[in-house]
C-alpha cells in the first residue's frame, strides 16, 4: 500500500518541479500542486486504508481491559472469602458461635 503512496508522491513532486520551472509557472504554485495533488490525496487515502487497523486497535484495547478488570475483580472475590481478611459483618442468621466480650456495655447500664 506504501508502494502506491510513495509513487504518487514522487509524480507529485515531479508535477510540482515542473511548475516551478516553467516559463509561466511560480513557485507559490508548485508548493500548492505538491500539496493538493500528492500529500492532500496520500494523507487522506492512507487515513482511510487504516480504518480498519485502528478499530482492531481499539477492539484489542478493549478486551485487555475487560480481561483485565475481570482478573481483579476475581482477586477481589477470592480476598474477600479467604476468611478473616473480610471486613464484612456475618449475614449467616445464626448465633455467634462465642460468647460476646465485655467491649460493649449491656443495655441500660454504663461501663
Amino acid at each position: 500500500m506504501y508502494i502506491v503512496a510513495i509513487a504518487w508522491l514522487y509524480v507529485a513532486l515531479m508535477m510540482a518541479v515542473v511548475e516551478a520551472t516553467s516559463t509561466t509557472g511560480t513557485l507559490l504554485g508548485a508548493v500548492f500542486t505538491f500539496v493538493l495533488y500528492g500529500v492532500g490525496p496520500v494523507a487522506l487515502v492512507v487515513y482511510l486504508m487504516g480504518g480498519p487497523g485502528r478499530k482492531r486497535a481499539i477492539r484489542v484495547r478493549e478486551a485487555e481491559e475487560t480481561r483485565a478488570a475481570a482478573a481483579q475483580a476475581l482477586a477481589t472475590v477470592s480476598v474477600a472469602t479467604s476468611g478473616s481478611t473480610s471486613t464484612e459483618p456475618d449475614t449467616g442468621g445464626h448465633a455467634p458461635a462465642t460468647a460476646q466480650s465485655d467491649t460493649v456495655a449491656p443495655v441500660g447500664k454504663e461501663p
